[in-house]
């Protein structure tokens, strides 16, 4: 791990361990707001990088973790957890719930809970790469590991 991470990476790093999870934070050298670009300077397919996207469900945060090579079905999605209305979420509204910027949302290491559904896409990868907390950094987990330290519920979500 590098020196000094920032804050937010600091504390993902943390709550992985946490789990019992060694996994080292990477800090890429230019911010990864899609899941392109981090799977370009990752050397990875676009499908193994675990975007975690905040919707505001009902307004409460829902957390989809979804592959990168998926768009999220907002229809399907509510359905799955019983909202009338699923719809992406200010940023506003995912730094209330999540203390992290878009574009490096992480899975874990939020205020709280938040409820969670993992793309079962992300199982076809051996290794899923997952924000870190900050838009420069990523860290390497799997499919079991994201429900696992997530709590989350695997689905179908594109």
């Amino acid at each position: 791990m590098p020196e000094k991470l920032h804050p937010n990476a600091a504390h993902v790093a943390d709550v992985l361990r946490s789990h019992g999870i060694e996994s080292e934070i990477v800090v890429l050298a230019d911010s990864a707001p899609t899941a392109a670009t981090a799977a370009a300077q990752l050397g990875c397919e676009i499908g193994a990088i675990a975007n975690s996207l905040i919707f505001n469900a009902d307004d409460a945060p829902l957390l989809v973790l979804t592959s990168g090579a998926h768009r999220v079905n907002t229809d399907l999605v509510a359905a799955l957890v019983g909202a009338r209305k699923v719809r992406r979420a200010t940023p506003e509204f995912v730094r209330e719930h999540t203390g992290q910027p878009i574009g490096g949302v992480a899975p874990i290491g939020h205020p709280a809970p938040v409820r969670t559904l993992v793309d079962t896409w992300l199982d076809e990868h051996e290794t899923v790469w997952a924000a870190a907390g900050h838009p420069h950094t990523v860290f390497a987990t799997t499919y079991g590991e994201l429900l696992k330290i997530t709590g989350g519920t695997a689905a179908e979500v594109g």
